[in-house]
């Protein structure tokens, strides 16, 4: 047994120096070359990057009217709810739902025969008033000639000298009396306080009407305002715009590219510290009552005119930690950091300061260069007039 074990050993130890010797001398007794690692016979470094392909626009020169936009909200510039002014029954309606009105027009009538009973009262009691102190005046001329020939004393003239002046008082204070009756009948009749449109009218011929019954509603829709809230950032242009003149303001109605023109009649006495928005308002001619009250309408103002600007693609722009700048390229046609400020951005472009105008803006491509890295223009830089730049196209 123990031989039998001996010779699986030795077999085993055989089989392990037979393969090992086969792994180093196999190669080469199949006359295979060794292998080249990346050490052997010399490894190529790698080439140096070509330039960068890239689209450049020139800086255009224009005005840019530096604009503000915000949702505003319509609203009259004066509304009032009709209520009657005495106790009465409603005669007849003289409008309709609805309907335009102009300022004093009659709209109800109330009955009026108590009010006509006592106009009518107060004048009688007037001209009675009228009658006894015009036979007083006579009394008091008369006894004055009698007091010059000593047929009358004195006394007794200044009784009717009395008498004459609260005659007097009486009849004035009469005539005030009927005034007020006047008055009285004056609210059996009621007209619009303003020119507008009627609104829901609440009453009909024969209903009772007391103090706090509402009739309806009279809206003045031309002109009209609009109001809405500006970012307080803005305030200072905005209140310097309005001391330079007149500031033209435009709505647009559910995203309509036809505006209604206005002009800014309204700056609030403070800004809202929570939101840190002002309030404002705007006045429009409303003739084809094309606003509302209530509806929402986009609005723009213009507050001031950058003139002779600077006017660069949004996309050239480029912020970092380091500040704002642009690509440009330099003569000997290398990527060249310009530093700009952002004045004013509106839609695809923005003005900026700290360009001379005759650079050549890289606009695409930029996010592969570093500064001073070699580019290659796809087209040369060009700018339509007035309507933003146009870019070249890749190779």
């Amino acid at each position: 047994m123990k031989k039998k074990t001996l010779a699986v050993v030795v077999g085993l130890a055989v089989a392990i120096g037979g393969g090992a010797w086969f792994a180093n001398q196999g190669p080469a007794e199949q006359g295979g070359a060794p292998a080249q690692g990346n050490g052997g016979g010399g490894a190529k470094g790698k080439g140096e990057q070509g330039p960068t392909t890239v689209n450049v626009v020139a800086p255009l020169r224009q005005d840019v009217p530096v604009a503000l936009s915000a949702n505003g909200t319509v609203s009259p510039i004066s509304t009032v709810d009709l209520h009657p002014q005495t106790t009465s029954t409603i005669v007849k309606v003289h409008v309709k739902e609805g309907q335009f009105v102009k300022q004093g027009e009659l709209m109800f009538s109330l009955d009026a025969r108590t009010e006509a009973a006592n106009v009518e009262k107060a004048d009688a009691q007037v001209a009675k008033d009228r009658a006894t102190l015009a036979d007083l005046e006579r009394q008091y001329q008369r006894a004055q000639e009698l007091r010059t020939q000593n047929f009358l004393a004195q006394s007794a003239v200044d009784t009717l000298k009395s008498q004459v002046d609260s005659s007097r008082a009486a009849l004035e204070a009469d005539i005030a009396v009927a005034r007020a009756s006047k008055v009285d009948q004056s609210f059996t009749q009621i007209r619009s306080p303003l020119t507008g449109r009627v609104g829901a009218i609440n009453v009909y011929p024969g209903s009772l009407v007391q103090l706090s019954t509402s009739l309806t509603s009279v809206t003045q829709l031309n002109p009209i305002n609009v109001a809405f809230t500006v970012p307080e950032s803005s305030l200072a242009a905005l209140l310097d715009a309005q001391r330079a003149g007149k500031v033209a303001v435009q709505a647009f109605q559910n995203n309509s590219d036809k505006p209604v023109h206005g002009q800014l009649s309204f700056v609030d006495n403070t800004v809202d510290p929570v939101a840190g928005v002002i309030r404002v308002k705007a006045v429009f001619d409303n003739a084809d009552t094309r606003l509302w009250p209530g509806q929402y309408v986009n609005t723009k103002l213009t507050v001031a005119t950058l003139k002779d600007a600077l006017v660069v693609p949004q996309n050239a722009i480029i912020t970092n930690t380091k500040g704002t700048f642009v690509y440009a390229v330099a003569p000997d046609q290398t990527a060249k950091v310009v530093n700009v400020q952002r004045i004013h951005g509106f839609g695809a472009l923005a003005a900026v300061t700290g360009l001379h105008g005759d650079e050549q803006i890289i606009v695409e491509g930029k996010q592969n260069l570093r500064p001073g890295g070699k580019v290659r223009l796809a087209e040369p830089a060009v700018a339509q007039n007035g309507k933003g730049h146009k870019k070249g196209k890749s190779e």
